[in-house]
Protein backbone atom coordinates (compact mmCIF):
# COMPACT_ATOMS: atom_id res chain seq x y z
CA UNK A 1 0.00 0.00 0.00
CA UNK A 2 2.60 2.56 -1.08
CA UNK A 3 0.50 5.58 -1.94
CA UNK A 4 -0.03 8.17 0.79
CA UNK A 5 -2.00 11.38 0.83
CA UNK A 6 -0.76 13.44 3.76
CA UNK A 7 -1.83 16.86 4.92
CA UNK A 8 -0.33 18.91 7.74
CA UNK A 9 0.80 22.43 8.48
CA UNK A 10 4.59 22.44 8.03
CA UNK A 11 5.21 25.38 10.35
CA UNK A 12 3.88 23.71 13.50
CA UNK A 13 4.12 20.45 15.39
CA UNK A 14 0.91 18.47 14.75
CA UNK A 15 -1.46 17.81 17.62
CA UNK A 16 -1.63 14.18 16.53
CA UNK A 17 -2.20 11.94 13.53
CA UNK A 18 -5.36 10.76 11.83
CA UNK A 19 -5.32 7.55 9.80
CA UNK A 20 -8.25 7.43 7.36
CA UNK A 21 -9.35 4.14 5.79
CA UNK A 22 -11.68 4.48 2.82
CA UNK A 23 -14.63 2.33 1.78
CA UNK A 24 -15.68 0.44 -1.35
CA UNK A 25 -15.28 1.16 -4.22
CA UNK A 26 -13.73 4.44 -3.17
CA UNK A 27 -10.17 5.59 -2.54
CA UNK A 28 -8.36 8.16 -0.45
CA UNK A 29 -10.03 10.78 -2.65
CA UNK A 30 -13.13 10.47 -0.47
CA UNK A 31 -11.20 12.12 2.40
CA UNK A 32 -10.19 15.26 0.45
CA UNK A 33 -12.32 17.64 2.50
CA UNK A 34 -11.44 16.08 5.82
CA UNK A 35 -7.71 16.02 5.04
CA UNK A 36 -7.74 19.77 4.54
CA UNK A 37 -10.00 20.57 7.50
CA UNK A 38 -8.08 18.51 10.04
CA UNK A 39 -4.75 19.89 8.81
CA UNK A 40 -6.09 23.42 9.36
CA UNK A 41 -7.06 22.34 12.87
CA UNK A 42 -3.44 21.39 13.55
CA UNK A 43 -3.48 17.64 12.93
CA UNK A 44 -1.46 15.50 10.56
CA UNK A 45 -3.89 13.59 8.37
CA UNK A 46 -2.87 10.48 6.43
CA UNK A 47 -5.08 8.61 3.95
CA UNK A 48 -3.72 5.63 1.97
CA UNK A 49 -5.29 3.92 -1.01
CA UNK A 50 -6.00 0.30 -0.13
CA UNK A 51 -4.33 -2.20 -2.50
CA UNK A 52 -6.24 -2.36 -5.79
CA UNK A 53 -8.08 0.92 -5.21
CA UNK A 54 -7.23 4.44 -6.26
CA UNK A 55 -3.58 4.64 -7.26
CA UNK A 56 -2.34 1.70 -5.20
CA UNK A 57 -1.63 -1.41 -7.30
CA UNK A 58 -3.38 -4.69 -6.71
CA UNK A 59 -1.09 -6.65 -4.39
CA UNK A 60 -1.93 -10.23 -5.35
CA UNK A 61 -4.76 -10.74 -2.86
CA UNK A 62 -7.86 -8.71 -2.15
CA UNK A 63 -9.15 -10.58 0.89
CA UNK A 64 -10.33 -8.99 4.10
CA UNK A 65 -7.27 -10.32 5.94
CA UNK A 66 -4.91 -9.14 3.20
CA UNK A 67 -6.22 -5.60 3.59
CA UNK A 68 -5.80 -5.73 7.38
CA UNK A 69 -2.23 -6.93 6.91
CA UNK A 70 -1.59 -4.14 4.40
CA UNK A 71 -2.98 -1.53 6.80
CA UNK A 72 -0.78 -2.85 9.59
CA UNK A 73 2.31 -2.79 7.38
CA UNK A 74 1.46 0.75 6.24
CA UNK A 75 1.11 1.94 9.83
CA UNK A 76 4.50 0.47 10.73
CA UNK A 77 6.32 1.62 7.61
CA UNK A 78 5.02 5.18 7.96
CA UNK A 79 5.90 5.17 11.68
CA UNK A 80 2.55 6.72 12.52
CA UNK A 81 2.49 5.70 16.18
CA UNK A 82 -0.72 6.53 18.04
CA UNK A 83 -3.52 7.52 15.66
CA UNK A 84 -7.11 8.63 15.54
CA UNK A 85 -8.60 6.00 13.23
CA UNK A 86 -11.27 7.28 10.82
CA UNK A 87 -13.18 4.60 8.91
CA UNK A 88 -16.05 4.30 6.44
CA UNK A 89 -17.85 1.33 4.86
CA UNK A 90 -15.36 -1.54 4.22
CA UNK A 91 -12.72 0.66 5.81
CA UNK A 92 -14.58 -0.01 9.05
CA UNK A 93 -14.52 -3.77 8.71
CA UNK A 94 -10.81 -3.56 7.92
CA UNK A 95 -9.75 -0.77 10.27
CA UNK A 96 -11.79 -1.79 13.31
CA UNK A 97 -10.39 -5.32 13.23
CA UNK A 98 -6.92 -3.78 13.11
CA UNK A 99 -7.82 -1.50 16.03
CA UNK A 100 -8.95 -4.45 18.14
CA UNK A 101 -5.64 -6.16 17.44
CA UNK A 102 -3.60 -3.00 18.20
CA UNK A 103 -5.51 -1.08 20.90
CA UNK A 104 -2.34 0.65 22.07
CA UNK A 105 -2.09 2.41 18.70
CA UNK A 106 -5.57 3.96 18.96
CA UNK A 107 -6.09 7.42 20.43
CA UNK A 108 -9.64 7.75 19.16
CA UNK A 109 -12.00 6.38 16.51
CA UNK A 110 -14.43 7.95 14.05
CA UNK A 111 -16.83 5.26 12.79
CA UNK A 112 -18.97 6.09 9.79
CA UNK A 113 -21.60 4.11 7.89
CA UNK A 114 -20.12 0.66 8.38
CA UNK A 115 -20.78 -2.48 10.39
CA UNK A 116 -18.91 -4.50 12.97
CA UNK A 117 -21.54 -6.84 14.38
CA UNK A 118 -21.35 -10.67 14.44
CA UNK A 119 -25.04 -10.90 13.48
CA UNK A 120 -24.67 -8.50 10.55
CA UNK A 121 -26.28 -9.20 7.19
CA UNK A 122 -25.07 -8.47 3.68
CA UNK A 123 -27.12 -5.98 1.68
CA UNK A 124 -28.38 -6.89 -1.80
CA UNK A 125 -25.40 -5.71 -3.83
CA UNK A 126 -22.99 -7.43 -1.44
CA UNK A 127 -24.95 -10.67 -1.74
CA UNK A 128 -24.65 -10.44 -5.52
CA UNK A 129 -20.88 -9.91 -5.31
CA UNK A 130 -20.58 -12.91 -2.99
CA UNK A 131 -22.50 -15.19 -5.38
CA UNK A 132 -20.32 -17.12 -7.91
CA UNK A 133 -21.19 -16.18 -11.47
CA UNK A 134 -23.43 -13.32 -10.44
CA UNK A 135 -20.53 -11.42 -8.88
CA UNK A 136 -18.31 -11.94 -11.93
CA UNK A 137 -21.05 -10.69 -14.23
CA UNK A 138 -21.54 -7.62 -12.04
CA UNK A 139 -17.91 -6.48 -11.81
CA UNK A 140 -17.05 -7.44 -15.39
CA UNK A 141 -20.10 -5.65 -16.74
CA UNK A 142 -19.46 -2.39 -14.88
CA UNK A 143 -18.14 0.41 -17.07
CA UNK A 144 -17.60 4.01 -16.02
CA UNK A 145 -21.12 5.09 -17.01
CA UNK A 146 -22.62 2.17 -15.14
CA UNK A 147 -20.66 2.96 -11.99
CA UNK A 148 -21.64 6.61 -12.30
CA UNK A 149 -25.31 5.69 -12.56
CA UNK A 150 -25.16 3.46 -9.47
CA UNK A 151 -23.25 5.93 -7.31
CA UNK A 152 -25.27 8.95 -8.39
CA UNK A 153 -28.51 7.12 -7.67
CA UNK A 154 -27.61 7.24 -3.97
CA UNK A 155 -25.15 10.14 -3.79
CA UNK A 156 -25.72 13.68 -5.07
CA UNK A 157 -22.08 14.50 -4.30
CA UNK A 158 -20.63 12.22 -6.97
CA UNK A 159 -19.18 14.58 -9.56
CA UNK A 160 -17.16 13.53 -12.61
CA UNK A 161 -13.82 13.70 -10.77
CA UNK A 162 -15.14 11.43 -8.03
CA UNK A 163 -16.41 8.89 -10.56
CA UNK A 164 -13.04 8.90 -12.34
CA UNK A 165 -11.18 8.32 -9.08
CA UNK A 166 -13.45 5.52 -7.88
CA UNK A 167 -13.55 3.80 -11.26
CA UNK A 168 -9.84 3.07 -10.83
CA UNK A 169 -10.95 0.03 -8.82
CA UNK A 170 -12.22 -1.40 -12.13
CA UNK A 171 -9.19 -0.51 -14.25
CA UNK A 172 -7.86 -4.08 -14.61
CA UNK A 173 -9.20 -7.64 -14.43
CA UNK A 174 -7.09 -8.22 -11.30
CA UNK A 175 -8.63 -5.28 -9.52
CA UNK A 176 -12.12 -6.46 -10.42
CA UNK A 177 -11.34 -9.94 -9.08
CA UNK A 178 -9.97 -8.32 -5.94
CA UNK A 179 -13.41 -6.90 -5.24
CA UNK A 180 -14.89 -10.39 -5.33
CA UNK A 181 -12.11 -11.69 -3.10
CA UNK A 182 -12.95 -9.01 -0.56
CA UNK A 183 -16.64 -9.76 -0.42
CA UNK A 184 -16.20 -13.53 -0.42
CA UNK A 185 -13.37 -13.77 2.08
CA UNK A 186 -15.17 -13.56 5.39
CA UNK A 187 -18.33 -13.79 7.44
CA UNK A 188 -19.76 -11.38 9.96
CA UNK A 189 -19.72 -14.22 12.48
CA UNK A 190 -15.92 -13.91 12.58
CA UNK A 191 -16.37 -10.62 14.44
CA UNK A 192 -17.58 -12.48 17.53
CA UNK A 193 -13.96 -12.77 18.62
CA UNK A 194 -13.34 -9.01 18.56
CA UNK A 195 -14.00 -6.62 21.47
CA UNK A 196 -14.29 -3.13 20.01
CA UNK A 197 -15.31 -1.64 23.37
CA UNK A 198 -12.10 -3.08 24.78
CA UNK A 199 -10.04 -0.75 22.61
CA UNK A 200 -10.89 1.83 25.26
CA UNK A 201 -10.57 4.93 23.08
CA UNK A 202 -13.01 7.83 22.64
CA UNK A 203 -15.41 7.32 19.74
CA UNK A 204 -17.38 9.50 17.36
CA UNK A 205 -20.14 7.68 15.47
CA UNK A 206 -20.87 9.79 12.38
CA UNK A 207 -23.68 8.61 10.10
CA UNK A 208 -25.88 9.51 7.19
CA UNK A 209 -29.48 9.00 8.25
CA UNK A 210 -30.69 7.84 4.82
CA UNK A 211 -28.11 5.09 4.23
CA UNK A 212 -29.64 2.17 2.25
CA UNK A 213 -26.57 -0.05 2.74
CA UNK A 214 -25.72 0.50 6.41
CA UNK A 215 -28.98 1.63 8.01
CA UNK A 216 -28.90 4.24 10.75
CA UNK A 217 -29.86 1.60 13.32
CA UNK A 218 -26.22 0.55 13.16
CA UNK A 219 -25.15 4.01 14.34
CA UNK A 220 -27.37 3.76 17.40
CA UNK A 221 -26.08 0.27 18.11
CA UNK A 222 -22.45 1.42 17.97
CA UNK A 223 -23.30 4.28 20.32
CA UNK A 224 -25.03 1.92 22.74
CA UNK A 225 -22.27 -0.69 22.74
CA UNK A 226 -19.30 1.70 23.00
CA UNK A 227 -19.36 3.49 26.37
CA UNK A 228 -19.22 7.26 26.09
CA UNK A 229 -19.45 7.31 22.29
CA UNK A 230 -20.51 10.59 20.73
CA UNK A 231 -23.29 10.19 18.15
CA UNK A 232 -23.78 12.53 15.18
CA UNK A 233 -26.58 11.73 12.69
CA UNK A 234 -26.70 13.81 9.50
CA UNK A 235 -30.31 14.07 8.37
CA UNK A 236 -30.98 13.88 4.64
CA UNK A 237 -27.58 12.33 3.94
CA UNK A 238 -27.01 8.79 2.70
CA UNK A 239 -24.17 6.30 2.67
CA UNK A 240 -21.45 8.43 1.08
CA UNK A 241 -21.43 11.04 3.83
CA UNK A 242 -17.96 12.46 3.18
CA UNK A 243 -18.77 13.04 -0.50
CA UNK A 244 -22.26 14.42 0.11
CA UNK A 245 -21.80 16.46 3.30
CA UNK A 246 -18.06 17.24 3.51
CA UNK A 247 -18.41 20.43 5.55
CA UNK A 248 -20.75 18.90 8.13
CA UNK A 249 -18.52 15.84 8.44
CA UNK A 250 -15.40 17.95 8.85
CA UNK A 251 -17.06 20.10 11.51
CA UNK A 252 -18.12 17.03 13.48
CA UNK A 253 -14.69 15.41 13.30
CA UNK A 254 -12.82 18.60 14.22
CA UNK A 255 -15.11 19.14 17.21
CA UNK A 256 -14.42 15.55 18.30
CA UNK A 257 -10.66 16.08 17.96
CA UNK A 258 -10.83 19.18 20.16
CA UNK A 259 -12.00 16.95 23.02
CA UNK A 260 -9.14 14.48 22.79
Amino acid sequence: MPLVYRESLPEQEPLGTLLMVHGYPESSYMWRGLLEATARAGWQAVAPDLPGYGDSPYAGSGTWQAHIDALDAFHREQELGEVVLVVHDWGGLIGLRWACEHPGAIRGMVISNTGFFPDGRWHGMAQALRTPGQGEALVDGTDRDGLAAVLRSVSPGMDDRSIDEYFKAYSSPERRRGQLELYRSGEFSELAGYDLAGVGAPVLVLWGAEDPFAPVAGAHRFAAELPGARLEILDGVGHFVFDDAPEACAAAVVAFLEEL
